[in-house]
């Protein structure tokens, strides 16, 4: 059996070793004849491979199939270039970039984004990449493949509310900006992925910062960050119609149209998305749409362009979770039945977008923006307390009337507007890069419930509303960064900001509390750190940076101001790296601590209606080890993966447990010491192989394990998320007709093996009465968010 198993290995060796193989290298240059350090190289096909030329403008390709193969090279300043070459070559290649008459949007990314240069450790997804996975999921799920990351679906399929978590932050302390523009929530700091249906079409690339990051990838970065980057300028005429069908009754069409450059100055492109499902858990429907509009100017040293998309989602709510008890029996199972347990909320965003040359040596980058939400979540309350609407007992006929079935709606409508800008100097010789820049957001919400039925008449009308309260806050930021070449090889890094944050409430909470008050912050976030060439292909780097982050909204209102207010959550990140890539191979690794002071968690511990407050803890850090690589093994094989080991802990807190044995309601405090934080898996895992047999035709493999993650952070055995592996499987074929000039279909088939697992949920635990010794029994509760079994998404796109 040996020897046959190493008969088939040989085998395979010789049949993969048997493709052609070639390599192409070259140098890009300017017009003046000066080599351009920094240029990007795409050898463009069904799975393309990019490069960076170094610092003499050289590049040097491995691993291509012999044949005719289309180079596209790219320069911010310079016209793009596509050139045809045949393999096998026998010289190198040069190539002359010319300048660009018209101004575009690289300027956005550059002046943005981390670079090789800057110490901080990031990954970049480019369109081709995110669109091989996007066939209608949500963006969280698209990204579950990087490194750290664990992706989780209310619904159970990656349609509907989805969430992701990067080395255990979640999206509260995850930082997203669109075009540079703020996307977080202000209040609670989240991101609502499901107000923005099918966005990842619209998508040209990703940046995904790990740790704190650079201030130009925004303001409130804290524990990672996300930097889009929405579609940019296509100089030719294009439509695209992509429709889409899978498990669970799902269906998606979208159509993507764009005019070109016009008249060498004009340009315009939008999209529409209609995406339905039924959900994996019961009920757990979906139902959303979406538009998308860009018009800009593209001038010679200046672009204007405008951005006008929204979405629209009717999700029936699958918050609540299953059971533990259910688990084994009823998977699926939704506490939900009322026909119309739905969020429905519609998102508008409208953003204003220059960037600019100022002088030979300066360029500019500036957007206002503003963004409508409104929207409520409807929810039927069976014998439901009257008190808790502000209403009286009624009397009919002698009876008095305490309880009753209810229908409530809980309303958010909310205005989001401001500005952000940055200025960038590049010295003559390229070793001073500079950027200074802010920005100034006021956000206006509006929070309210109504009761639009009742069991019984009730001395109140259809639209009056039992609670209101609106909250205000201005959030204003400056800062400095640069990247500097100190010493041949050497570049050293530095960003200083300032933020500032002013927030009031005033009104009354949904639990009938007054919760009129008013905070504000300031906060230095400085960072510094090196970048050492160890080579033209591989560099080493080391950083250190300081955050500080408020708390949300609930901290505040659940955590009544006047009594016990919540303090900001500061961090120390400490970053070290290495990366290093060649034509064939690439790898990357990092070494991370990010210290924590004053760290927001849930203990238990109850506030004076009963709800569940999160406290500071003193001490907390998440430290760990995050490996990335990738290698060719031939012109059809490719294999790549990543892993994280990290350690997240507390060094010491107190929990609350509720305590209904005695006569009287308290809470026993339980002290903990060196514990892990609760959804913080010890492992993060994630592998592929891409196989193309034949021109046109690529196949994947994808595996992902997550690490066992605790529900709360006392590390109970008890209260605990298993750990899980998982496998999908991809293929897709593209081909074009003498019709139709390119048609890609796609089928992609998840958790191929079945497996049941559960990325998220909740816990909590109390006493009650017993007769036993004790004269009480604790009872834990734990609540689980399954994913689906085998199921599949397939699509066929046909471009224009």
């Amino acid at each position: 059996m040996k020897k046959y198993v190493l008969c088939c290995l040989l085998g395979l060796f010789q049949w993969t070793s048997a493709w052609a193989q070639h390599s192409l290298q070259g140098t890009v240059y300017d017009g003046a004849g000066q080599p351009l350090a920094g240029a990007s190289l795409m050898v463009l096909g069904e799975a393309p491979k990019g490069q960076i030329s170094d610092a003499e403008g050289q590049f040097r390709f491995q691993a291509l199939a012999e044949g005719k193969i289309q180079l596209q090279v790219s320069f911010i300043g310079f016209k793009t270039q596509r050139i045809e070459v045949q393999l096998p070559r026998t010289s190198p290649l040069t190539i002359t970039l010319e300048e660009q008459t018209f101004t575009t949007e690289a300027f956005v990314v550059y002046g943005t984004r981390a670079s090789e240069l800057v110490p901080t450790t990031f990954q970049n997804i480019d369109k081709q990449e995110l669109g091989k996975l996007n066939l209608g999921q949500d963006l969280p799920m698209l990204l579950n493949y990087t490194p750290s990351v664990v992706t989780f679906s209310d619904a159970g399929a990656g349609i509907g509310y989805t969430g992701l978590r990067i080395r255990g932050s979640d999206q509260t302390r995850i930082n997203v900006t669109l075009n540079g523009i703020p996307l977080n929530d202000a209040e609670s700091h989240g991101v609502f992925w499901v107000n923005m249906p099918d966005f990842a079409s619209s998508v040209e690339s990703i940046q995904i910062q790990r740790g704190v990051g650079t201030s130009t990838n925004g303001a409130a970065t804290f524990g990672a960050s996300l930097n889009i980057q929405t579609d940019v300028l296509e100089e030719e005429a294009y439509a695209e119609v992509d429709n889409g069908v899978g498990s669970f009754g799902t269906l998606r069409h979208t159509v993507k149209a764009g005019t070109g450059l016009l008249a060498d100055r004009w340009a315009m492109d939008m999209r529409l998305s209609r995406l339905t499902s039924d959900g994996y858990i019961d009920r757990a429907s979906s139902d959303m749409r979406a538009f998308f509009v860009s018009g800009g100017y593209y001038g010679e040293k200046h672009m204007l362009k405008v951005n006008i998309f929204s979405g629209q989602q009717e999700t029936y709510q699958a918050w609540e979770g299953v059971p533990e008890h259910l688990l084994a029996t009823q998977r699926t199972f939704n506490p939900y039945t009322y026909d119309n347990q739905v969020d429905n909320y519609q998102q508008d965003h409208y953003q204003l977008i220059y960037t600019g040359q100022l002088a030979p040596n300066w360029n500019a980058h500036a957007a206002l923006h503003y963004t409508y939400g409104r929207g409520y979540f409807e929810q039927f309350r069976p014998n439901d307390r009257l008190r808790n609407y502000g209403l009286p007992a009624l009397q009919i006929g002698g009876q008095s009337i305490e309880r009753m079935d209810i229908i409530r709606r809980r309303w958010l409508d909310n205005d989001f507007y401001g500005a952000v800008y940055s200025i960038n100097y590049v010295s003559d010789d390229g070793r001073l890069d500079a950027i200074v820049g802010g920005g100034a957001n006021r956000y206006v919400g509006d929070h309210f419930g109504e009761l639009i039925w009742m069991q019984f008449a009730a001395d109140n009308a259809i639209r009056d509303r039992y609670y209101d309260n609106v909250a205000t806050k201005d959030d204003v930021n400056v800062y400095s960064k640069f990247t500097y070449e100190w010493l041949p090889r050497l570049h050293v890094f530095g960003d200083l900001q300032w933020r500032g944050i002013g927030y009031t409430f005033e009104g009354i909470n949904n639990d009938l509390r007054d919760v009129s008050g008013e905070v504000q912050f300031s906060f230095w976030n400085p960072k510094a750190g090196f970048t050492y060439l160890l080579s033209d292909k591989a560099s080493v780097y080391a950083s250190y940076a300081v955050a500080n982050r408020e708390p949300v909204r609930r901290d505040f209102t659940d955590s009544p101001i006047v009594d016990r207010a919540p303090r900001p959550e500061r961090m120390q990140n400490v970053e070290a790296g290495i990366r290093a890539k060649s034509g064939r191979w690439n790898y990357e690794a990092t070494l991370y601590l990010m210290d924590y002071r004053d760290q927001l968690v849930l203990t238990g511990q109850v506030n004076d209606v009963g709800a569940y407050v999160r406290d500071n803890v003193d001490n907390s850090y998440r430290a760990g080890i995050e490996l990335m690589g990738g290698y060719a093994l031939s012109s059809k094989w490719r294999v790549g993966g990543n892993a994280a080991f990290s350690r997240n802990k507390i060094r010491e807190f107190t929990a609350f447990i509720d305590d209904f044995s005695g006569e009287a309601f308290r809470q026993e405090e339980q002290t903990f010491t060196h514990t892990t934080l609760a959804f913080s898996p010890d492992v993060v895992a994630a592998g592929h192989i891409d196989f193309e047999p034949v021109k046109g035709l690529e196949l994947n493999l994808f595996q992902k394990y997550v690490g066992s993650q605790f529900l709360d952070n006392t590390m109970n055995a008890d209260r605990m998320l298993a750990a899980f592996w998982t496998t999908d499987v991809r293929a897709s074929y593209r081909f074009k007709t003498g019709v139709l000039p390119e048609v890609t279909a796609t089928l992609m088939v998840y958790n191929v093996f079945n497996r049941l697992y559960e990325p998220n949920g909740y816990t909590f635990s109390y006493f009650l009465p017993d007769e036993g010794p004790s004269g009480r029994t604790l009872v834990t509760e734990n609540f689980f968010y399954p994913m689906a079994g085998t199921n599949f998404l397939a699509s066929l796109k046909v471009r224009f």
